[in-house]
């Protein structure tokens, strides 16, 4: 319900970077909170020179540009928004500990309510170091945080949150229009799209994400292989790009089976995952999760501590699986899971099931009760 009396009524989300596929959530965003009486101000600045190469970037014709710089090396960023804060009811910040102008807003936003977005923690990193201890300490200096799953929940809870103040939004991508482009894929438009592709009969993996050393390109490579060696007619696609795309190119040129298809979006994509057996994403996977799920393809990833907060979503065994972090161990459950038919048709179906489960509708509705919430709730960063 709208909140009466709050003057203005304007939430303001600061992006350090806008990305293609968080478009969809602001659109859908902005009209639930116009729905709750509420304005949403995005202001959005602009991606490090080392991300520039994952090409990834989105649009928004009313999202406000901010001046941003990047320092040593792009682990500290500048970008001032003060003045759009100023007539702000909430404001929304990700809790990044190279975003300085975050500790301005969170020690002197007065009677605004500030909110943190974001995983909760560095998953990768060591909660007893120095860099660890100073973010959960800023973490306290927040009304409201909105956490991205019950994993991120968790890390923030730790810090000492209180639990009433948290949100889960089950972060989320615009599963609608993927689920909805596979579905309208016809058998024959299967077909076409294997001859055109040059795939066999056999069974195909797909990796869909950015090509850059965390996400293990040489291992994926690696397994791609030794499942060749066990199954002579699988083939591989590559979707996505990056500064390790060279590798995949590489091995493409001298593997033919290996299909490099760039960065792909929208129907294009939708095809590519249709025509997929298996999700091979040995490395650190984040939302690519919701990807598998949706288009019904059972997901096999490595047990590592690099995995974003998305990873929660995964229930080895049941709608993908978890290998321990080992070449043999994970070649061994792919083989496995491209041979066993039983096996394979029940973790498409609970894939499927847990697709309609995480949805953007989902995650802006619970952004909005998350703002709502703390516009009802006392301010209590001085308590942190």
């Amino acid at each position: 319900m709208p909140i009466a009396n709050v003057a203005p009524k304007r939430v303001l989300v600061v992006q350090r970077r806008l990305t293609h596929y968080r478009v969809p959530f602001f659109e859908v965003l902005r009209a639930d909170l116009q729905s709750a009486g509420l304005e949403l101000r995005l202001a959005c600045g602009e991606a490090a020179p080392d991300e520039v190469s994952k090409r990834d970037r989105g649009e928004l014709p009313w999202a406000v540009q901010l001046p941003t710089r990047y320092f040593l090396g792009g682990r500290v960023c500048w970008q001032p928004f003060g003045s759009l804060a100023r007539d702000a009811a909430v404001t929304v910040i990700t809790a990044e500990n190279k975003l300085v102008y975050n500790l301005v807003e969170q020690f002197g936003a007065g009677s605004r309510r500030v909110m943190l977005w974001g995983h909760g923690g560095n998953l990768q990193g060591r909660r007893d170091s120095l860099r660890e201890r100073f973010k959960a300490r800023v973490a306290l200096r927040a009304d409201w945080w909105l956490a991205y799953t019950a994993l991120s929940r968790d890390l923030v809870l730790q810090s000492g949150f209180p639990a009433e103040r948290i949100s889960v939004l089950e972060n989320a991508v615009d599963t609608t229009e993927l689920r909805t482009q596979i579905d309208a894929i016809t058998p024959e438009a299967r077909t076409a799209g294997r001859a055109a592709l040059g795939i066999g009969p056999g069974p195909v993996g797909i990796y869909v994400g950015s090509l850059y050393a965390e996400k293990r390109v040489d291992f994926l490579l690696a397994a791609a292989r030794d499942i060749r060696a066990q199954l002579p007619s699988f083939e591989l696609l590559v979707v996505g790009g990056g500064p390790q795309e060279s590798l995949v190119a590489d091995a493409a040129a001298r593997e033919p089976w290996i299909k490099v298809l760039g960065v792909l979006r929208g129907p294009d994509k939708a095809l590519a995952l249709a025509l997929a057996d298996v999700y091979l994403h040995p490395g650190a996977i984040g939302l690519a999760v919701q990807d598998a799920f949706v288009a019904g393809v059972p997901l096999v990833t490595t047990r590592l501590a690099t995995h974003g907060p998305e990873i929660a979503y995964l229930d080895s065994g049941r709608n993908g699986v978890m290998t321990d972090n080992d070449l043999d161990a994970y070649v061994r459950a792919s083989v496995a899971l491209l041979t066993n038919g039983r096996l394979h048709a029940a973790m498409r179906a609970e894939c499927v099931v847990d697709g309609q489960r995480y949805t953007l509708q989902n995650m802006s509705q619970r952004f909005t009760e998350g703002v709502l919430g703390a516009l009802r709730m006392p301010i209590r960063r001085g308590q942190a």
